[in-house]
C-alpha cells in the first residue's frame, strides 16, 4: 500500500524514512502542538516551499534544465488568485477562475520558454529565463491599476477560509477550529497530493526518460526519444506545480505583491534548498524546505538566547549577536553543502558515508 502510494520510490534509509514521517506528522499536528499564529505561519511557509522546490527539482534535478524564471510562475499563481478575488465577489468561484487563468498563462509561457532550450545552450538559456523573470517583475510593479504595483493587492478569501468563521465555539485540543485552521489543512492536503503526484511522475517511464536526457541528451535522442517533447513537457509540468504553490501562498496570506512572490531572493532560496536537500529525489525538497524555513525563522531567536547567556564575554557575545544571524545562516549552509555534497537525502540514502571514504 505504502509502496504504491510512494510510486515504489521508498526512502531506502531508515533514518530518512523516520525523518519524513516526523515531518508529515509534525506538519499535520502543528495547529494542535504549536497553536500560535507564528508557528502556523512557519509551517504554512514550509508547505508552500515544499511544492515550489519539488516542482523545480522536476526541472533541474530530473531534466537538467537550469531556469531562473521559476518564481515567475510562482508569482503568476499568486497574482491569479489575488486579481480574481479582489475584482470579483470573494468566493470559490473567484478562486477557481483565478487558479484556472493563472494555470493557462503559465502553461503558455512555460511552453514558449521551454522551446528556447532547443535554440540556445544551457548558460544562455538560464540568462534568457533570468531576463524574462526580471521583465515580469518590472511589469508587475508598474501595472498598478491591474496588480496593485509595489503596494500589492489585499483581498478576501472564501467565507469558509476566513479567520472570523468559527466551526466550533470551544477550542478542540487547544486549537480554535476556524477558517484559519481550514486554510491550513487545505494547504496540507494540497501539498500531500502534489508530492505524491510528483513522485508518480518522476518514477514513470516519462520520468526515466527525463533522467536519461539529464545524463546524456544526445544518447537519448539517438535511441529514439524526442528530447524536445520531453523537455517541453517537463518545463510545463514544473511551471504548473509552481503556479499551484503561488496560489497556496496567496490564499494563506490573503495578500500578494512583487516582493512576496516574484523576488529573486525566493529563487535563490529555492536553489539553496534544492542543493541542501538533494537534487533529483523529490524527498530533498521536503527535508530541505523544512530545515531551511526552520533556520530562517528561529535562528535569530536562538542567537538571542545565546547572546544573553554569554553577555559580558568580549568576543563570543559579539559573534553571536542576533543581528548577525544571516552570517551564521550562510555558515550553516556552507557546512551542509560541504558535508552533504549529494544533499541530505542523497547522503542518508548512501548510508552516511563520509566524504573521504566516498572518494576512496
Amino acid at each position: 500500500m505504502i509502496k504504491s502510494l510512494l510510486s515504489h520510490d521508498l526512502p531506502r534509509s531508515r533514518l530518512l524514512g523516520a525523518l519524513l514521517l516526523l515531518i508529515v506528522l509534525g506538519l499535520a499536528l502543528t495547529p494542535f502542538i504549536f497553536p500560535s499564529t507564528r508557528a502556523l505561519n512557519v509551517a504554512a511557509k514550509m508547505m508552500i516551499f515544499i511544492v515550489l522546490v519539488a516542482s523545480y527539482d522536476l526541472l533541474l534535478g530530473y531534466t537538467g534544465i537550469v531556469s531562473f524564471a521559476h518564481t515567475m510562475f510562482f508569482g503568476i499563481g499568486a497574482y491569479g488568485i489575488a486579481i480574481a478575488s479582489s475584482r470579483l465577489e470573494p468566493g470559490w468561484g473567484a478562486v477557481a477562475l483565478g487558479l484556472g487563468a493563472s494555470l493557462l498563462v503559465s502553461l503558455l509561457l512555460s511552453l514558449l520558454i521551454g522551446l528556447f532550450s532547443l535554440r540556445v545552450k544551457a548558460i544562455f538559456f538560464a540568462m534568457i529565463t533570468l531576463a524574462v523573470a526580471s521583465a515580469f517583475l518590472t511589469l508587475a510593479s508598474q501595472l498598478s491599476d491591474f496588480t496593485g504595483g509595489e503596494d500589492g493587492l489585499s483581498f478576501k478569501v472564501p467565507q469558509a477560509l476566513q479567520p472570523s468563521t468559527e466551526y466550533l465555539e470551544e477550542p478542540f485540543l487547544g486549537a480554535m477550529v476556524d477558517g484559519r485552521l481550514a486554510s491550513y489543512y487545505l494547504l496540507f492536503f494540497v501539498v500531500l497530493a502534489a508530492v505524491l503526484l510528483l513522485l508518480r511522475i518522476v518514477n514513470s517511464p516519462f520520468g526515466r526518460v527525463l533522467q536519461a536526457i539529464r545524463e546524456n541528451d544526445f544518447r537519448a535522442e539517438a535511441i529514439g526519444y524526442r528530447t524536445v517533447v520531453y523537455r517541453s513537457c517537463s518545463s510545463v509540468l514544473a511551471a504548473l506545480f509552481a503556479t499551484v504553490a503561488g496560489a497556496m501562498l496567496a490564499l494563506w496570506l490573503r495578500y500578494n505583491g512583487p516582493d512576496t512572490s516574484l523576488s529573486f531572493e525566493i529563487m535563490l532560496d529555492v536553489l539553496l534548498i534544492l542543493v541542501i536537500g538533494g537534487m533529483g529525489t523529490i524527498y530533498g525538497a521536503v527535508v530541505g524546505s523544512v530545515l531551511f524555513v526552520l533556520a530562517q525563522s528561529y535562528l535569530q531567536d536562538l542567537m538571542k538566547l545565546g547572546a544573553t547567556a554569554l553577555d559580558g564575554v568580549p568576543v563570543l557575545s559579539q559573534l553571536i549577536a542576533p543581528e548577525r544571524w544571516l552570517l551564521w545562516l550562510g555558515v550553516l549552509f556552507v557546512l551542509a553543502v560541504y558535508h552533504f555534497p549529494s544533499g541530505i537525502v542523497g547522503r542518508l540514502r548512501a548510508g552516511l558515508v563520509t566524504p573521504s571514504s566516498k572518494h576512496d
